[in-house]
């Protein structure tokens, strides 16, 4: 192939989905010359799976990329057709926000931004080859397919599952990626041969089919919050929302017919190498995995508002497409479905996490950043994530500047990463609440505040969004403290209010704050007496109530993330031997060696690094400091 020199850039993205559109804004909007590939233009931005943003964790990743200054939130405002609070009957820790969107909106949305952002070029490549060069300033060299090179600083791999896709769908088997387009099927064996830790992943997606065809009168309408709450924290007029989603139920008959046609399945065939994902299955894993359960939900949901397709939620499968028709048929509302897309399994190919730091860069290849599906997540919103954080680290460094490193008593985003780059992903990690230990301080209704003073000091947070974050803490902490300040007097109003909330009447005056600690209390509820309440914004009031009802839970919360904070501080140097240190176990030393943490926390998250290992560590660098003067 004949090759030309097509220019020098600070960094190159390669992939432009959720994690490479984050990763190019954050790095263009940092100063830096950047550069991102998609293999087709049309396949920006794209929603190949559900048509939808957030969900239970995945929200909370979402509003604290919208914190750091990240796009994603703004943009699923922007293209949102129905929004509902996930989580509502149980505690604010676990409230998440989902967004139904209109996917091809959404993609559009985000291209334009792509475009119109400054230092920012899109182009349309397919990436064919990675190198090392041996020049100091631009040590990193990408081909396309059409033989343009590339000299860069940074790359940052965000493919998504592009790269090496395979598509399945019974017996049928081609090379592929989403939602028919092509599949990059020579950049994994550039990356194996710089050495790479690759495998093979799987994911599905289910049908889409023609809303004419559907009976609604069989189906529950599920309804949108009114009014609809957005993602991003600057986002002011969200309108109403635009559709009506509905539920079905899949039943005996549906069974049966994927029962009986199992074999026939690639997954349970063997023509599947990838591992697929376990709290995401397809429709026959189901059925294979709870033999029992009588029947399994499936949410009928629009894909845009000028398009007739409806997507299958809940029934993705790469059972045959006679087979898919068959089965979809059983179901109540489905009876006379179109097909217009039939469900589909890829599989792709992803990198083993292990080999990355936190800031996401390889630990053997510097200057090389992973992101997204690549580096073995699952999912938009922890792409998204990830894809800030490397395009933040990659403009850092370079800048020269300090990376950032979020930790995960203070983010999901720092949970999830601290996850992939601890404990490996063996299967599509997906972000779940029950993975973080700290989830009532890092509820989503806070991350601004946990957040957006860090993306001030990136560069990422604007002075109008700067002064509006410091104006709504100073109206928190101001109510916090009229609150805590307030006496109700009492009054038959007062008592009638409580009683009718099953809650005991008082006898005297009662502090505000003690009344809102009341489970069965809100502050909707004392409205009518609270005659000193201000006119505040609604989330003002928002964190204030829970501030108050859960003060006790926080602190003890807050007293666990100092303890983890002084574990961060015993920090280990990154050219350690573990084979050298005497104590260790054999399995904690191969473990220690390969992920290399960066302190005591992060090593005592290592699967197969037991507790005696820690205090193994903790000794030695004890004894290691005395012996350098207070140096480690």
């Amino acid at each position: 192939m004949k090759t030309y020199q097509a220019g020098k850039f600070d960094i190159a993205v390669i992939g432009a989905g959720h994690a490479g559109i984050e990763a190019a804004l954050a790095a263009s909007r940092l100063g830096c010359s950047t550069l991102i590939f998609t293999i087709n233009m049309d396949a920006v931005g794209n929603c190949p799976c559900n048509p939808s943003i957030g969900g239970t964790a995945k929200g909370h990743l979402v509003r604290e990329i919208d914190a750091l200054g990240g796009e994603m939130g703004k943009t699923a405002d922007e293209c949102f057709l129905q929004m509902r609070m996930l989580n509502r009957g149980k505690g604010p820790a676990v409230h998440s926000l989902r967004a139904q969107i209109d996917r091809l909106k959404y993609a559009s949305v985000m291209k334009h931004k792509l475009e119109l952002q400054d230092n920012l070029q899109l182009r349309q490549a397919e990436i064919v080859d990675i190198m090392q060069t041996e020049d100091e300033e631009y040590p990193w060299q990408i081909t396309t397919q059409m033989g343009a090179e590339f000299l860069l600083k940074k790359v940052i791999i965000a493919t998504g599952t592009y790269l090496g896709g395979r598509i399945f769908v019974g017996e049928v088997s081609y090379e592929g990626g989403p939602d028919g387009t092509f599949a990059a099927t020579k950049f994994g064996q550039s990356l194996r041969n710089l050495g790479l830790p690759l495998r093979r992943f799987k994911t599905g997606t289910p049908a889409r089919v023609l809303r004419s065809s559907i009976d609604f009168s069989e189906l529950d309408e599920q309804h949108g919050d009114e009014p609809p709450e957005p993602f991003s924290f600057e986002t002011e007029n969200m309108g109403d929302n635009k559709v009506v989603c509905h539920i079905s139920w899949t039943n005996e008959n549906t069974k049966n017919i994927i029962l009986e046609n199992i074999h026939r399945s690639p997954l349970y065939g063997g023509m599947i190498e990838g591992i697929g994902p376990r709290y995401c299955p397809s429709l026959e894993d189901k059925i294979m995995r709870f033999p029992d359960k009588e029947r399994h939900q499936l949410f009928i949901e629009p894909c845009g508002e000028n398009t007739e397709e409806m997507y299958l939620q809940g029934m993705s499968s790469s059972l045959p497409e006679e087979v898919q028709l068959k089965f979809y048929h059983t179901i109540k509302g489905l009876q006379n479905a179109v097909v217009m897309r039939p469900a589909y399994a890829i599989e792709y190919d992803c990198v083993d996490p292990l080999s990355m730091w936190a800031t996401l860069e390889f630990k053997d290849f510097k200057g090389l950043y992973g992101a997204g599906q690549f580096n073995g997540s699952s999912g938009y919103e922890e792409a998204a994530a990830q894809g800030l954080v490397a395009g933040i680290n990659a403009a850092l460094a370079v800048k020269g500047k300090e990376p950032l490193i979020l930790e995960r008593s203070g983010s999901y985003i720092g949970t999830l990463i601290d996850d992939l780059i601890t404990k490996g992903a063996n299967e599509p990690y997906r972000m779940m609440t029950s993975r973080s230990e700290y989830r009532l301080v890092l509820r989503q209704d806070n991350a601004d505040k946990r957040l957006t003073p860090i993306g001030r000091e990136i560069g990422l947070v604007t002075n109008e969004r700067w002064e509006r974050f410091t104006l709504k803490q100073k109206l928190i902490e101001e109510e916090l403290e009229r609150i805590n300040h307030t006496t109700l007097t009492l009054t038959e109003t007062l008592n009638n209010i409580l009683v009718s909330r099953e809650t005991s009447p008082v006898s005297t005056g009662i502090s505000l704050a003690d009344l809102l600690r009341r489970p069965q209390i809100s502050y909707k509820d004392l409205e009518s007496v609270d005659v000193s309440r201000p006119q505040l914004p609604k989330s003002v009031f928002e964190q204030a109530e829970i501030e108050i009802k859960y003060a006790g839970y926080i602190k003890k919360q807050l007293d666990r993330v100092e303890q983890v904070q002084r574990m961060q501080e015993k920090e280990l140097p990154a050219d350690i031997d573990y084979k050298e240190i005497t104590g260790l176990r054999l399995e904690a030393q191969e473990k220690l060696n390969k992920i290399k943490p960066r302190n005591i926390a992060q090593a005592s998250r290592i699967s197969g690094v037991s507790p005696a290992d820690i205090s193994v560590l903790v000794i030695w660098i004890t004894s290691n400091r005395h012996k350098k003067g207070g140096e480690c």
